[in-house]
């Protein structure tokens, strides 16, 4: 009688465990498709980007020509106020 009741207790707990690696597989699948997808679009996010090296340089130097102005302009603006009083 212990003896079947023990084989009883110990079958349950191996389906029990089954019940649970299985749950954990199938967790598993479905956190690979998203880690995937994930990849792919940080893959995407990649390729749109590649160009930004590029444009940002060309953009810097227009900014650089553009703070010149700004500065020259500024520079005037001051001498202006200086000589009607205004600063």
């Amino acid at each position: 009688m212990l003896q079947t009741l023990t084989l009883i207790t110990v079958a349950l707990v191996v389906l029990a465990l089954a019940g649970y690696l299985i749950a954990i597989v199938v967790q598993l699948a479905a956190a690979r498709k998203s880690i995937a997808a994930i990849a792919n679009g940080l893959e995407a996010v990649a390729g749109h980007t590649a160009p930004l090296p590029e444009k940002l340089t060309t953009i810097n130097g227009a900014l650089v020509q553009l703070l010149a102005g700004l500065t020259t302009a500024d520079h005037h603006l001051g001498r202006v106020a200086t000589i009607f009083k205004l600063g």
